[in-house]
């Protein structure tokens, strides 16, 4: 068992909570090779429960791949190349908007530590396959749930559309990026920051009739996982698009949840829901750290770039506590408890989920230096 002390230094908790994610990444696949998981059950990653959607295969090797660059371990990069191969056929999957999250995390990082022009094919061809969603006359890219659907989640998978477009010179495919984030920053994201899981249109027309959930208490409430896909999905927009538009979207976001956010820096699954069934969704904690770190690096402002790189060192100090991080825990078999996947459908309730894992490995790897992804 990696030794971890509550008491000491941020930086050192962090370094001791990454020691004890590699054990728990190892025994994962050890003990259920070539397994995607999405979450546990009791702890357990193996069952029988329903997927919903097929999303998550590129968290694994991601994790692998950041392993890789800090140790400089040859075994993890030998196990992060093999679990992104196992992958590479989806970059032609026109069934999910997902291929940012299954390509960013794994053959982008490949290229990173490369610089392959062969590994980096792979990602151009996701994003390629995912710019085939774009409904023209609704100026969105279609959820996996049906053609009139558009999930605040597509936001983190856009920034593949955008690489794609910039490395092919593809101005239709940058326009379709673009007029996507523009769509979803006009009828997804409120005037309070807020965001909707969902937005349903008029598949002809393109009219936008209503915003929906899937996993939010009600339709116009404040799912916290989607409002974090917005924080950080918009963030990365700006980033590799220069728009400030979406600067100043990501930054709504982020006040929103800094404001409705306990002080200890973790929502619960949704905060207009009146008695919360659970507390805590610590996956959506996870991702808002990194999102937050992203934003600190990104704002000209100092002084809102600091508060913003505080605040996600708060997230992560109570992460780093042994009510989330399942280290005093043996025979959980998770890095982070008290995640939800999708609580109205009761799968992955108060477990360990997948992105949680991935992006609170991601976070703390910025918080101890990581460079920033191109």
């Amino acid at each position: 068992m990696t030794r971890f002390d509550p008491t000491a230094p941020l930086e050192t908790r962090a370094a001791q909570a990454l020691t004890f994610a590699q054990t728990r990444v190892r025994a994962l696949i050890t003990t259920y090779p070539d397994y995607f998981p999405l979450y546990t059950e009791e702890g357990k990653w193996q069952h029988g429960r329903e997927a919903w959607t097929n999303w998550c295969e590129g968290f694994l090797g991601g994790m692998m791949w950041i392993f890789a660059r800090r140790t400089g371990d040859q075994s993890w990069r030998d196990r992060a190349e093999y679990y992104s191969r196992l992958i590479e056929d989806r970059q032609h999957d026109t069934d999910v908007h997902d291929l940012g999250f299954v390509f960013w995390s794994t053959w982008k990082r490949w290229f990173d530590a490369s610089g392959d022009a062969a590994i980096e094919a792979r990602v151009v061809q996701a994003g390629q396959t995912m710019g085939l969603r774009f409904n023209e006359e609704g100026k969105y890219l279609r959820s996996f749930v049906a053609p009139d659907s558009c999930f605040i989640d597509i936001m983190m998978n856009v920034g593949i559309i955008f690489h794609a477009a910039k490395k092919t010179g593809d101005g239709d495919l940058l326009r379709k990026a673009s007029e996507h984030c523009l769509t979803t920053r006009r009828y997804l994201v409120r005037g309070d920051g807020s965001t909707a899981h969902e937005g349903i249109f008029n598949v002809q027309s393109g009219e936008f009739l209503r915003q929906s959930t899937h996993q939010g208490w009600r339709d116009d409430s404040s799912w916290a996982r989607g409002q974090t896909w917005a924080l950080y999905g918009f963030g990365t927009a700006y980033r590799l698009s220069g728009d400030e538009r979406f600067l100043d979207t990501a930054q709504r976001c982020a006040d929103f949840y800094v404001a409705r956010t306990p002080s200890h820096g973790v929502p619960p699954n949704d905060w207009e829901e009146p008695s919360p069934r659970l507390p805590y969704e610590s996956s959506a904690a996870a991702i808002a750290a990194s999102g937050f770190f992203q934003l600190a690096a990104l704002i000209p402002d100092p002084e809102r770039s600091a508060r913003y790189e505080a605040y996600a060192r708060t997230i992560l100090d109570t992460l780093l506590t042994p009510e989330f991080l399942a280290i005093d825990t043996p025979e959980w078999e998770g890095i982070l408890k008290h995640g939800i996947y999708h609580q109205r459908k009761d799968l992955g309730v108060d477990e360990s989920v997948m992105w949680g894992e991935y992006f609170f490995v991601e976070a703390l790897d910025k918080l101890l230096g990581a460079p920033p992804l191109s």
